[in-house]
């Protein structure tokens, strides 16, 4: 005969929320801060009289950073505990925030940026893995519509925040404005998350670490690079990224063979992961694409100022509060492969609309459509992140979450650089300017006059500009086809998703039973 053990709570008690309480502030600042700063990438040349290739470093350093430091948190989770890891990350995340506001170089400012993103890289992995093991395998879904709302509004929010706070405070408060929410984070984590008990029991996998790290990195590099160099030739595009592929692979052979590897492969073997996993790295390569784009058309197309920019998305930013709750109670209830098919339907649907994009495309249309995409985007990456975690062991949670984030990460960069290439590839065939050069000795194109115009006045024919303005709104709209083709190619791995209930694992489900939800090992 069996024993009876009573149910976990369906609904999130107290408990669990304040435990949440403390990821989604960790992921407010990791996510608002990538974006409020390349806002402020202009003003940082200004500032240190540098080169947009070289103060665009601050966001490859930060994102070679969390990179290199990311498949280390699932063994450090492990090995050291959650709660004194996750503060350890708010530490050095809060601490590179003050000393970027002190940088007086730009070579300062990447370097505590990197110091930013050790700390940044390990927030969302230990995030994810807390709120997952807290809530249950029950009510994982109405848990991670929490950690959403801060992932989906980040790309929304920091454009507004960062425009303000540049134009009315000065650059160094998108950076100390992370010392007053890094220290309540500090506190509030101290209190409300439970005592570690780790398990020290692996051995740190040195030659995986020697091979993960230094090759993710290495290959996002040669991927950040690609928009500066405008060609996949260039040596400094494709001598990283093939060394840091030829490490990444060598890794994936080796992982099969220490019982304790950095980044554990086999739990692929869990088809639900493995679908999920792949249908999340195509949806963000296509969302962080869009992402990018959609203010750039405002700002270099309309003549928006950043903060009138960042208020036209915000229609994208309410959609999604609107379905985040939503989708995430039926995460927990409904098979993902129900609902999120219809959920990317919307989100194809408002995007169609800007690949019809010109110089006077109506704002009450676009913020409709954006509108539109919010709705989807609500109930879309949250449900696939729940489906990956669901049915995992609980002490595979946290290399579980470790594996998507890495997929994140990757996804993201190459849905960035990928956006930045083909927009620029189309700019650049704009006609030169007959007689007209600019400071180093190169001819303007119809292009950039058009987007300086919304600027400075210039001594040209009001139809050079007009001409201008209208092939920068083509190349936008060009540009938009290749984001909607792969919106519409999110759509096969979707298709596999799990279309019929996921029971949780039976060690999942003993353990959720006996254990009060605050109790995290």
């Amino acid at each position: 005969m069996t024993d009876q053990v009573a149910s976990p709570p369906k609904t999130l008690d107290a408990a669990v929320l304040k435990i949440a309480g403390v990821v989604v502030l960790g992921a407010i600042m990791s996510i608002l801060d990538i974006t409020v700063v390349s806002v402020a990438l202009p003003t940082f040349q200004v500032e240190f009289d540098a080169t947009y290739a070289e103060v665009a470093w601050t966001m490859t350093g930060y994102t070679l950073a969390l990179a290199t430091v990311i498949p280390l948190s699932g063994w450090a989770a492990d090995r050291f505990g959650t709660k004194r890891l996750y503060m350890l990350a708010l530490l050095l995340f809060t601490l590179g925030s003050m000393l970027c506001a002190t940088a007086d170089s730009i070579e300062q400012l990447v370097g505590y940026r990197v110091l930013q993103g050790l700390g940044g890289g390990m927030l969302m992995p230990l995030g994810m893995t807390i709120m997952t093991r807290a809530a249950g395998p029950e009510r994982i879904g109405r848990l991670m519509a929490v950690l959403g709302i801060p992932m989906l509004l980040g790309p929304i929010g920091g454009p507004i925040l960062g425009g303000w706070l540049i134009e009315s405070h000065g650059w160094e408060w998108i950076f100390l404005i992370n010392l007053p929410i890094g220290a309540i984070a500090l506190v509030y984590s101290w209190f409300a998350l439970p005592k570690d008990n780790p398990q020290p029991s692996e051995s740190f996998d040195f030659v995986g670490m020697l091979m993960l790290s230094p090759g993710l990195a290495l290959f996002l590099y040669g991927v950040s690079s690609l928009p500066e160099a405008g060609t996949i030739a260039a040596t400094k595009v494709w001598l990283p990224m093939l060394t840091g592929a030829l490490l990444v692979i060598g890794f994936v052979f080796y992982s099969f063979k220490p019982k304790h590897p950095l980044l554990d492969l086999r739990l692929f073997r869990n088809r639900n992961l493995t679908v999920s996993a792949v249908s999340l790295f195509v949806f963000i390569i296509a969302f962080m694409g869009a992402g990018l784009l959609f203010p750039s058309y405002f700002l270099q197309v309309r003549g928006e100022s950043t903060l009138h920019a960042g208020l036209l998305m915000a229609p994208q930013g309410i959609g999604a509060m609107l379905t985040m709750p939503i989708a995430g109670m039926l995460a927990d209830k409904v098979p993902v492969g129900r609902t999120v098919p219809f959920a990317m339907a919307l989100i194809a649907a408002g995007f169609f609309t800007f690949t019809q994009v010109g110089v006077d495309t109506s704002y009450v249309l676009l913020c409709g459509s954006l509108f539109v995409m919010g709705l989807g985007m609500g109930g879309t990456m949250m449900p696939i992140m729940t489906s990956a975690l669901r049915t995992l062991h609980h002490h595979d949670v946290a290399r579980g979450s470790t594996l998507v984030n890495i997929l994140q990460q990757i996804g993201g960069s190459i849905g960035s650089a990928t956006m930045s290439v083909i927009l620029t590839s189309q700019l650049n065939k704009s006609t030169p300017i007959p007689g007209a050069t600019g400071p180093n000795g190169q001819p303007i194109t119809e292009a950039q006059a058009a987007i300086a115009s919304h600027h400075m006045t210039l001594p040209l024919p009001p139809a050079v500009i007009e001409q201008g303005l209208k092939f920068v709104a083509d190349s936008f709209a060009t540009t938009f086809w290749v984001g909607f083709v792969l919106v519409l190619a999110t759509f096969i791995p979707i298709a596999f998703l799990p279309r019929k209930r996921q029971a949780a694992s039976q060690d999942d489900a003993g353990e959720g039973a006996v254990e009060t939800p605050v109790m995290i090992h």
